[in-house]
């Protein structure tokens, strides 16, 4: 059995801290859970794709690869050629590149001398032309391919057609943090309300209006609800449209007189604070409104805490919470979004069993194991085969592909 790792060193081209996204974080997390697996073994440097606005990089941020700049991107791949490294953790989401369908990375991909491992957090159904040979250039490119849940391995196999032996399932990681009674966690605080919440980057897919339309019913039976909003406005929707889906949430607000029944934590709050404030929740909601995304770090923050859930159908609440995890709700019902909610609240020990399977769910997949997981995969230990050993593998059915969505 080959083994990859030689020197340690592994280059993340990814979004990273301090920019403010859900891939940034999920590198974040999964470096330091790698860390706690590999010790000082595993040398990590992240080249952070920088959204153009001026940010403060920190190690391990080593390079800074402007979106739109196509030399960026072939100057990264002399930074990585040049380094001596073992393999490159490539963290794709389209939006995160440059060129037609972020067809940039390529530019830097197809240089490589390392391995490439291909983290995809995004999978698109029905992806226009230029999505679809983006995609397919880099599941060609990549030594192997990691998907978070089953669907995601399905579409690439059945509508991508890459090869199964090349992907990986390996779960989004979720905190290993104790489970804490909610009631308790409000004690000594001016209110004992129970407290549905939704956190994360507000943008309009999120479908929070669906939930305020929701409360009047919920108030109905339970007047001493509390919705809490936790979360400042994505800053690429900031960029593109200012605050006005905010201001339209707001404007809901006041049209419904929920002013008494929901708080907006309108910042950017760390794990720590994001930690007690979900604690103090009883019941979360993820009302999205479109099937269309296989991961959610803020769906698996909430599972891993133990709470009930309440979430619309898409692909990555679907997984998540089966088998009695949470409950899904179909797109854009606000009625039935607030008949499943008043159910839970007014059964308590429904409430409380939803809670207890998805902690204990939670624990079977916690970035720790992920962590050590994507070790295992870097080393080539749990792998029927070296990473390596997939470089000949090539997608030669691109029409095949391109078929099926069309």
């Amino acid at each position: 059995m080959i083994r990859v790792m030689k020197t340690g060193k592994v280059a993340f081209i990814s979004s990273f801290l301090p920019r403010k996204c859900g891939i940034a974080t999920f590198t974040n997390d999964l470096i330091e859970n790698i860390k706690k697996a590999g010790g000082n073994d595993f040398k990590p440097s992240v080249l952070a794709m920088d959204s153009g606005r001026d940010l403060e990089y920190k190690k391990p941020v080593k390079f800074v690869i402007r979106r739109d700049v196509a030399g960026d991107y072939a100057e990264a791949c002399d930074y990585i050629n040049t380094g001596n490294f073992d393999a490159v953790s490539l963290q794709h989401e389209f939006g995160l590149f440059g060129g037609d369908g972020g067809s940039h990375i390529s530019l830097l991909l197809k240089r490589l001398k390392a391995p490439v491992i291909t983290t995809l957090h995004t999978v698109l159904e029905k992806p226009s032309p230029e999505y679809l040979n983006a995609l397919l250039d880099i599941c060609d490119i990549s030594d192997k391919i990691i998907i978070m849940n089953q669907r995601g391995i399905d579409m690439l196999t059945d509508i991508y057609g890459v090869p199964e032996k090349k992907i990986r399932l390996i779960p989004h990681g979720i905190p290993d943090i104790p489970f804490r009674n909610s009631d308790l966690c409000r004690r000594g605080s001016s209110s004992a309300r129970k407290i549905i919440m939704t956190f994360g980057l507000i943008g309009r897919n999120k479908g929070i209006e669906v939930m305020l339309r929701a409360m009047p019913g919920i108030i109905k039976s339970h007047p001493d609800i509390l919705y809490m909003i936790v979360g400042t406005t994505h800053p690429e929707v900031v960029k593109h449209e200012g605050y006005s889906y905010r201001d339209e949430l707001l404007d809901i607000v006041k049209e419904l007189r929920l002013e008494n029944h929901v708080v907006f934590h309108d910042r950017y709050v760390s794990d720590s604070e994001l930690k007690e404030l979900l604690f103090s929740a009883d019941i979360y909601v993820t009302p999205y409104l479109h099937k269309e995304q296989l991961t959610s770090g803020t769906l698996a923050f909430a599972v891993g805490a133990g709470k009930a859930v309440v979430s619309t159908p898409y692909w990555a609440a679907e997984e998540l919470l089966a088998d009695g995890r949470g409950k899904l709700v179909p797109f854009g019902d606000s009625q039935r979004m607030a008949s499943a909610i008043v159910r839970i609240l007014d059964d308590e020990s429904l409430l409380n069993k939803m809670k207890m399977n998805a902690y204990k769910y939670g624990r079977a997949i916690t970035w720790e194991k992920t962590g050590q997981i994507y070790w295992n995969l870097l080393n080539a230990e749990t792998c029927s085969a070296s990473v390596s050993s997939f470089i000949s593998h090539k997608i030669d059915n691109r029409q095949t592909a391109i078929a099926k969505i069309g």
